[in-house]
């Protein structure tokens, strides 16, 4: 199998391979480093808004405005780059966008006031939110489905290490010295990795032999229309609404809820992240040797475990807490990896890109849905303890037991296609 193979869409045991080559390794290594810097510029917005909001004088209405902006304009740049997003060179593609994301972080680190950190945070989202769509399309165009839960696994990696090894960082650089050098520091590392992509990564372009629409409208509402697609974007709706309801309130519910010292939320996060960078790989794994569907069952059954009883928990010891928080984020990667990998197998070769545009638009756009919806949801009583979280709970189970009824008819729709009956 070459690099520039466009992967089968299903096991086959002429496409298997022991492991991955040399430059397997460098690739997947890129692609995890890339999607490190992205999260990472995403969700470094949070921890420094106590030092932001009285830097630039701002409200916290004002803040949040600025957090939500990159994940609108992601959106909406996921959906607008659809149309275009098989009709070039994926490599050409990821560093043009690479590029844009890394000058909207420059123009936030060298932001003097809030209006031009606004517009550097809708700036990096516009080329930030289409990278992880390419990165995709790389993926399913160079590996074969028998060995994408393993890459997707050591790419998911990418959001434990910014827990892990981002967020503790981008503290300490702040703290000791200003806000302005996390995103300095970020831009520099994103500079040595466009320069990694251009002169050690091949070119992706084996899907531009295959017929395509010339029109990039038509091309977007091809992917958009197409029957088959509906049952995958609503998976991926349902997900990450799920998923980011949760997310926002995690902080406040631990301290105030769980009786946790805000002394203690970095020691959480840090266990939390160092299990997550273990589990990735090692689910990775798992979908790959026992079928990606049923290792999507297991996430979700975990989820829905681990969910009903963090979200009835009162005051427990940390101990405790670190448990609960590890056994989640096993659901939650359980469920991630192997459905990513299962539903890269749904587009047709000449519509990857655009799919994979489409999915991560609907990603970006639900997550911030999920995030009013438990907003409007949650409320917060005298003590500062937030009242009704348990619903969002039962939101979260419920659109799990959707995802998981819908996504067996994925992989059969999958399966079906190759003519076997276990993906």
């Amino acid at each position: 199998m070459t690099e520039q193979t466009l992967a089968a869409p299903i096991d086959d045991p002429s496409e298997r391979q022991r492991g991955f080559s040399r430059y397997q390794v460098l690739l997947i290594a890129l692609l995890a480093f890339t999607q490190f810097t992205i999260i990472l510029d995403f969700i470094i917005m949070s921890p420094l808004g106590a030092i932001l909001m009285p830097a630039l004088n701002i409200t916290a209405a004002q803040f949040g405005v600025a957090v939500s902006a990159y994940a609108f304009s992601a959106g909406l740049s996921g959906i607008l780059a659809a149309g275009f997003a098989d009709r070039f060179d994926r490599k050409r593609l990821l560093l043009f966008f690479y590029v844009g994301f890394t000058l909207g972080t420059m123009l936030c680190a060298a932001a003097p006031n809030y209006h031009v950190l606004l517009m550097g945070r809708i700036v990096t989202g516009l080329f930030g939110g289409v990278i992880g769509s390419v990165v995709l399309a790389i993926v399913t165009d160079l590996f074969p489905l028998n060995m994408r839960g393993r890459v997707m696994g050591f790419i998911q990696t990418a959001f434990a290490a910014s827990q892990v090894l981002g967020i503790p960082a981008g503290l300490f650089l702040a703290n000791h010295w200003s806000w302005h050098i996390c995103f300095i520091a970020i831009v520099i590392v994103s500079i040595v990795a466009i320069a990694v992509i251009a002169f050690a990564m091949e070119p992706v372009d084996a899907h531009l032999k295959l017929k395509q629409d010339r029109n990039p409208f038509h091309h977007l509402i091809a992917t958009v229309a197409q029957p088959r697609y509906t049952l995958a974007f609503a998976v991926t709706t349902l997900l990450a609404t799920g998923g980011y309801m949760l997310m926002p309130f995690s902080s406040a519910f631990t301290v105030n809820n769980l009786g946790i010292d805000m002394a203690h939320l970095p020691t959480i996060y840090l266990v939390s992240g160092l299990f997550s960078i273990v589990t990735g790989p090692l689910v990775g794994r798992a979908s790959d040797a026992f079928g990606k569907y049923p290792t999507f069952v297991f996430g979700c059954v975990m989820t829905v475990i681990m969910v009903l009883i963090y979200t009835h928990l009162g005051h427990v010891t940390l101990a405790t807490a670190i448990t609960v928080n590890v056994l989640m984020f096993v659901g939650i990667f359980s469920r991630m990896i192997p459905s990513q990998a299962l539903i890269s197998a749904i587009p047709d070769p000449s519509q990857r890109g655009s799919f994979s545009a489409v999915s991560a638009s609907l990603q970006q756009l639900s997550g911030g849905l999920g995030s009013v919806l438990a907003a409007a949801i949650v409320a917060q009583g005298p003590d500062g303890s937030l009242l009704h979280f348990e619903q969002i709970g039962y939101v979260v189970v419920t659109t799990t037991l959707v995802t998981l009824i819908a996504m067996y008819f994925v992989q059969k729709e999958v399966a079906d296609r190759a003519g076997k009956s276990v993906v």
